[in-house]
Parts: structure tokens; C-alpha cells; sequence
């Protein structure tokens, strides 16, 4: 759909499923439904639509890895990284 409302669209809005997790996963930065709480997943944030889906990947890959406690999307995962790091592993 080359040149209509919806391609351009799509163009320029982020790529909401790059950023959902179904099942949903335990992780502070993952809220309940799903979806991953990324700054350059938001279009009100860090969105540009130059942004790669390499980067998208990487970031949400970062963020597993070392999650964003100043960002939280899950309170219990919050809480049990923040206080009881093996528990949290335990758990993830």
C-alpha cells in the first residue's frame, strides 16, 4: 500500500510488536500485559523513525540484561530486583 495514510503510517509509528513479550515476562521494565517499558519504543519519548530495528532489538536486549529500576513497569519485579537480587533471579 505503497503512498497511502496507513503505509505512511506505519512508517513513522514504533513497532509495537518489537515490544511485547506473549506470555508476559517477570522483569521490572516488563508491564503486566507485556509490553516492554523502552524509552525508543514510545512515541512520546525517544521514538524517531530512523531508529533500526538492530537498535530496537539491542535495546530491549540491554534492558534485560540490566534492567531500568529508574523506569519501572511491574511493581513486584521492581521490589524483589531492588531488595533480593537471588530471589529475582531466582524468578527470572
Amino acid at each position: 500500500m505503497p503512498g497511502t495514510a496507513a503505509a505512511i503510517e506505519t512508517c513513522f509509528l514504533p513497532p509495537c510488536a518489537l515490544g511485547k513479550f506473549e506470555p508476559p515476562l517477570f522483569h521490572p521494565n516488563v508491564y503486566p500485559s507485556g509490553t516492554v517499558c523502552l524509552s525508543i519504543l514510545e512515541e512520546d519519548k525517544d521514538w524517531r523513525p530512523a531508529i533500526t530495528i538492530k537498535q530496537i532489538l539491542l535495546g530491549i536486549q540491554e534492558l534485560l540484561n540490566e534492567p531500568n529500576i529508574q523506569d519501572p513497569a511491574q511493581a513486584e519485579a521492581y521490589t524483589i530486583y531492588c531488595q533480593n537480587r537471588v530471589e529475582y533471579e531466582k524468578r527470572v
